[in-house]
């Protein structure tokens, strides 16, 4: 995916303002995913992209188990990161920033990763805390929402780790982060194709049990909003509108009910990793993680007594520009 659609920038515009936007690139490095962003970002904290992209590459292949990055998913994500600094380069931008999250943050050898990062791409890194991550979450979902969405509990679905964020208006914002995404999942106990029974309610239990831990301290305000964000999904969303190929549009702001969501489950899990190629909707490079995915998002659903999820395009990427453009 290089670009979005015309609706979806055309839904991130702003009025016309007096002082001239700035042009802003962000790195978003995650356990599954890596993506980019360039977008002009006007003083009101909206943006307008203009180059867009996203890489499954899979930095965090077996971090939960040893706690090491592996050489070879380091030279994948170097090689993209050279070719996005070619990009970059390209559109002379104001400044350009990289955060990575759980996979570098949990890795032994996390300094070598960033090194050699700097070295072979020219890009100073930045490991971000769970909760910084929820934080900048938060600045990308609010920048897409439709109108009048006040109290907003948002989710964020990772390949280590999985976010939850408290925002209301006048209050700080709260977040918690849970070490479960959909790789840490899979590595640790869907260990079949497809999973077993047993796998299935040992990682239900799992989930409950650390959303229920989370939330505790989180007290959810009556009629809160709830908005789910990232790679999981954006492609149940996708899977739900059988959609030929990703379009953000139908995908942003879309509302997946718990009905769709438990069928989607009952989908993934009915087939193996080969079975699910070519799903509607379903990213090529997703097929051994939607399931644990799927799983996540049902189970937090249900543990929250949340009937459905409003899905937001809009994230991480989004807010680190944000951020780096110092909107708060």
């Amino acid at each position: 995916m290089t670009s979005r659609s015309m609706a979806n920038e055309t839904q991130s515009m702003i009025p016309e303002t007096t002082a001239p936007p700035r042009i802003f690139a962000g790195i978003d490095i995650g356990t599954l995913t890596c993506r980019l962003l360039i977008a002009e970002c006007f003083p009101a904290g909206r943006l307008r992209e203009l180059r867009s992209d996203r890489r499954i590459l899979r930095l965090g292949q077996g971090v939960d188990r040893d706690r090491v990055l592996r050489a070879d998913a380091m030279a994948r994500v170097v090689a993209t990161l050279k070719e996005w600094r070619q990009v970059i380069d390209g559109y002379h931008v104001d400044a350009a920033t990289a955060v990575a999250t759980s996979a570098v943050r949990d890795a032994k050898n996390r300094e070598e990763f960033l090194d050699l990062v700097q070295r072979e791409a020219g890009f100073q890194v930045e490991i971000i805390s769970g909760e910084e991550e929820a934080r900048r979450t938060m600045l990308g979902i609010r920048s897409g929402l439709p109108p009048g969405v006040t109290d907003l509990l948002a989710l964020d679905i990772g390949g280590g780790s999985t976010e939850f964020i408290l925002d209301q208006p006048g209050r700080p914002t709260m977040a918690r982060s849970i070490d479960i995404g959909v790789v840490r999942l899979c590595e640790r106990m869907l260990h079949s194709d497809p999973p077993t029974s047993s796998e299935v309610q040992e990682a239900r239990d799992w989930v409950r049990r650390e959303t229920a831990a989370a939330i505790a301290a989180m007290p959810l305000p009556s009629g809160v909003m709830f908005v789910g964000t990232a790679g999981t999904i954006t492609a149940l969303a996708a899977m739900a509108q059988q959609l030929p190929a990703y379009e953000p549009a139908r995908i942003h702001n879309y509302t997946l009910t718990i009905e769709m969501v438990r069928e989607l489950e009952r989908r993934l899990l009915s087939r193996s990793r080969a079975q699910r190629e070519g799903l509607p909707g379903l990213e090529r490079g997703r097929e051994d993680v939607i399931a644990a995915g799927a799983i996540i998002l049902r189970t937090v659903m249900e543990t929250l007594l949340m009937s459905s999820v409003l899905v937001s395009d809009l994230g991480l990427r989004e807010g680190v520009l944000i951020h780096l453009a110092g909107g708060r």
